[in-house]
């Protein structure tokens, strides 16, 4: 099999175009996500961050996308709890901090 220069070119320009637009997306994911919480840090675990952390901030627990809810799970103690969004009952017809307003759900 022969490859002009021009061919072997246009391969090479191609796999560094697709490189650069992989780097340049999962770059513009992980800042999409940390400008959800207004700056503030984005909490990975089963408890969102003391002190720090707001009702209906974005959160990561078990790999899933979630909220920082008021509830009596993971011995958090008084810090916000990190619910999957899974397990959340949501009422978009009520805003709590620009969301709508999200709870754990009963049995969940």
């Amino acid at each position: 099999m022969k490859f002009t220069i021009l061919t072997s070119l246009f391969f090479t320009a191609l796999s560094v175009n697709a490189a650069v637009i992989e780097s340049d997306t999962s770059v513009l994911r992980r800042d999409i996500f940390a400008r959800q919480n207004a700056g503030r840090p984005v909490p990975n675990g089963g408890c969102c961050v003391a002190n720090t952390s707001l009702k209906q901030d974005v959160c990561k627990v078990n790999g899933q996308s979630g909220r920082c809810v008021p509830a009596g799970v993971n011995n958090c103690g008084e810090r916000l709890t990190c619910i999957e969004d899974s397990r959340l009952t949501c009422n978009a017809k009520v805003l709590e901090r620009g969301r709508p307003l999200c709870r754990l759900r009963q049995g969940a």
